[in-house]
């Protein structure tokens, strides 16, 4: 069992902000009234953290549930377009959905008439989902189209990293009691966590799908102070996407080197790499340790896309874009 040392002081860069500058930017695609842009930019770096993470979340539910006899309640913070909650729900993955917001017919429709047809898209498809989905998400936008679609039972509009939760929010935040990311960790911190407990009745379980340039020390020392024990997952990585450019891949080596964490067989392969981190109270740790829980596999082969990678040549390391 690889418990995470809540107590263990950083010598490299621990400051999210500083780490996030080697990212590109992708602001622009969650001002939209609907997911169309998000498809496309995301979709064409074969993003694909939804679809590697679903299956792992279904196992941790089905424990959840087996051990505290309740219905899961996920609060999906940086919920975007609450495209988990279709994947988790629905059987689609993004890969599906990607295609289906490619179609040019798609593509010359209103926002409103998007989302109308979406709502029927989502409701025509069979609910098999181990739980209900409420959203956590700075962009207005994103928040209100996976509402109106079905997507989400509710969501909280906000930024914690810069102020708590108003009373309305806080009553929606407290009916959770999973508490998911699968790719906010290093734009929200311990700050937004901290807010979110500090509104639940009981401590959640937190599962937090985190690219290994955020070191997780800092939260994990959080959770502790909340009475939850943090494990992380040993022998799996899980895929998110490509590097969208030669400067992200070269800016995220170096950021991965300079904490001390070789990035070779993993980012250096062209393919950012997230780590897995559960966070339980400690009777659940004990009745049931996370390896024994979770099974993987890897969205490693899934990518189709050119690559950037890394290659040693006589002329020393050399950066190549393998088709």
């Amino acid at each position: 069992m690889a418990i995470l040392n809540s107590n263990k002081t950083l010598t490299a860069n621990n400051n999210f902000s500083d780490i996030n500058a080697s990212k590109a930017n992708f602001d622009a695609i969650y001002e939209m009234a609907d997911p169309r842009a998000y498809f496309s930019t995301l979709g064409g770096l074969d993003y694909m953290i939804p679809d590697v993470a679903e299956p792992v979340l279904r196992q941790l539910l089905m424990a959840r549930s087996a051990a505290a006899g309740t219905e899961n309640v996920i609060l999906d913070v940086g919920c975007s377009y609450g495209i988990n909650a279709a994947v988790h729900r629905f059987p689609l993955s993004f890969d599906t959905l990607r295609r289906r917001y490619a179609r040019r017919e798609l593509a010359a429709l209103s926002g409103e008439e998007t989302i109308r047809l979406d709502r029927n898209y989502f409701a025509s498809w069979p609910d098999t989902g181990l739980a209900r989905y409420i959203g956590l998400d700075v962009s207005a936008p994103a928040v209100g189209y996976a509402k109106s679609v079905g997507l989400l039972d509710d969501g909280i509009v906000a930024n914690l990293e810069a102020g708590p939760l108003s009373v309305a929010q806080a009553k929606i935040a407290r009916r959770a009691n999973v508490v998911l990311a699968t790719g906010c960790v290093g734009y929200v911190t311990e700050k937004t966590y901290n807010r979110l407990l500090g509104a639940m009745d009981s401590p959640p379980w937190i599962v937090s799908f985190v690219l290994r340039m955020f070191p997780y020390d800092r939260l994990a020392a959080a959770f502790s102070d909340h009475g939850l024990v943090t494990e992380k997952l040993q022998g799996a990585t899980f895929v998110q996407r490509r590097f969208r450019d030669e400067n992200e891949f070269m800016s995220t080596i170096a950021t991965l080197e300079e904490l001390g964490i070789d990035p070779s067989g993993f980012e250096a392969e062209g393919l950012f790499q997230a780590d897995l981190y559960v966070s339980r109270p400690e009777k659940d740790v004990r009745h049931a340790p996370l390896e024994e829980i979770v099974t993987v596999t890897s969205g490693r082969n899934k990518a189709l896309g050119p690559r950037y990678v890394r290659v040693e040549t006589d002329e020393g390391t050399q950066v190549a874009l393998e088709p």
